[in-house]
Order: structure tokens, then sequence, then C-alpha cells
């Protein structure tokens, strides 16, 4: 049970630093590139935050399942970078699975969504693979 609790723990962790590292580049993004003139009244905060959340927590729970026992830190960027594009594509085709999609919109939108949400997903994946190899290598160190 509490090896299960761990997960959980690990992937919830996993899925709120992925949100806090996605935040700030949806702003960025909404108020220099999306929306210059101030016209839309969005919460970019919360646009960029909420599928990094998802991205990272089901990135994680796929790289649970799919490698085993294995580590963040003994997993290989390709195959991290792997399992960041099947969260992300995941999560890009939710809004549209939904139905959400407004008939207005073009149709390179979508493609556009998947792709920039998996591109994110994947530098987040070798970003949080890199930064546990590191942490690894210091608490070896340190002992």
């Amino acid at each position: 049970m509490q090896a299960w609790l761990k997960r959980i723990w690990g992937t919830v962790l996993m899925g709120v630093a992925w949100g806090v590292a996605w935040a700030p580049i949806a702003v960025l993004l909404g108020v220099f590139v999306i929306d210059p003139d101030n016209s839309m009244d969005e919460m970019w905060f919360i646009v960029g935050a909420y599928p990094g959340f998802l991205c990272g927590a089901i990135f994680s729970a796929l790289r649970g399942l799919g490698e085993g026992d294995r580590r963040l830190d003994q997993l290989s960027l390709p195959r991290a970078v792997a399992w960041a594009v099947v969260s992300g594509v995941l999560v890009g085709a939710l809004p549209f699975a939904l139905g959400s999609q407004n008939p207005g919109n073009p149709s390179w939108l979508g493609l556009a969504i998947l792709g920039a949400i998996s591109l994110l997903s994947a530098a987040s994946a070798v970003g949080s693979v890199l930064i546990a190899r590191t942490a690894k290598k210091r608490e070896l160190c340190a002992a």
C-alpha cells in the first residue's frame, strides 16, 4: 500500500512541477504573441498550468506503468521523450475529443496545439530526467 501512495504522490508532484514550469510560458505567449493589445480577458497563468499539470501527471503515470521499477534518473532521454510525446498528444487531443472545438477556428489550429503541447511535454521530460540525474549525482557525492 505504501508503494502505491508513493507513486501517486510522485505523479502529483510531477504534474505540479510541469504545471508551474508551463505557466510562465503561457503568460509570455499570451501577453506578447497571442494578445499583445490586451483585448482578451484570459488568465494566461491557468492556460499554461492546466495542460502542464495533466501532461506531467500522465507522463509520470505512463513512465511508471511502462518502465516498471526504473527510477526517473535511470530513464534514457529518447524513452522519456517518447512517453512525454504520448502524454502531450493525449492532453492536446482532449479538447477536441470532448467536442469543444469552435467551428470558426482554422483547421490547422488543432495540429498547432497538439504540436506545441507535445513539444513542451518533450522538453519538460528531458528537463525532468536531467534534474533527476543531477540530484542523484549530488546524493552520491554527498555520501
